[in-house]
């Protein structure tokens, strides 16, 4: 139902309505669209476009749609008895596998055959994805670094360099700071984030996302899978090589 080129095409608002559909899903089943309204903070005309994105005609057959939708997910879990994180990986290889994500990955490529040398930036899992990612690609003949610090002196303009930037939230303000400032001097940026709407993403010239479940331990400790990123990275390195 929420294919990847469905998810691509959602604006900001309604990510939003996406959202908080797929962290509500028993109490959506029974909302009216003026009550899923107020709740996500967006208009009734925004659920609407919504519901047409994802191939309803409103918001009536989406509901509809939804709720055969929750039941095939059912059942698939009462037929799967490996670990939900298996679940969320075969989605994203799943989606990876349409023609629009095919594309997007060696355009990517291209770009990063063509630069001189890469730089990864990123903070926590996502720095040591990064560490990661500049080994491998090092490893395949490409020149690769990693930097996290957000003050790294950058002494002049940098056109041949590609920044490759990972983040799962796509707002970490550390990482932020430092593609912001890596793009001042005329490096091209990549990110690699879980989700499209997100301020990293915006920010790119180059952009792929993944869209799996978001989990955190206490409210604080992110564990999402990052098998989506190893395989973006191992994906695009194997085709360089």
């Amino acid at each position: 139902m929420f294919e990847y080129e469905v998810l691509q095409s959602y604006n900001e608002l309604e990510m939003m309505v996406y959202n908080y559909i797929t962290e509500h899903k028993d109490e959506v089943k029974f909302m009216t669209i003026r009550e899923l309204a107020e709740a996500v903070h967006v208009s009734t005309s925004t659920i609407v476009r919504f519901c047409k994105k994802t191939g309803c005609d409103g918001y009536s057959e989406f509901k509809v749609q939804f709720k055969l939708f929750l039941k095939e997910e059912k059942e698939k879990r009462i037929k799967q008895t490996k670990d939900n994180c298996i679940d969320e990986i075969m989605y994203f290889l799943h989606t990876v596998t349409s023609n629009e994500y095919e594309a997007s990955i060696n355009e990517v490529t291209q770009v990063i055959r063509e630069a001189k040398q890469l730089i990864f930036i990123g903070i926590g899992t996502s720095g040591i994805l990064g560490k990661y990612g500049a080994r491998y690609f090092s490893n395949l003949g490409k020149y690769s670094q990693y930097i996290e610090d957000p003050y790294y002196p950058i002494g002049a303009d940098m056109e041949s360099t590609v920044v490759i930037a990972l983040s799962e939230s796509g707002e970490t303000q550390q990482t932020l700071k430092l593609a912001e400032r890596f793009k001042r001097h005329n490096c091209k940026l990549f990110s690699i984030t879980n989700g499209s709407s997100c301020t990293l993403a915006k920010m790119s010239d180059y952009h792929l996302a993944y869209f799996v479940a978001r989990h955190m331990v206490h409210e604080e400790y992110n564990i999402t899978t990052q098998v989506p990123v190893i395989y973006l990275l191992e994906t695009i390195g194997r085709r360089l090589g």
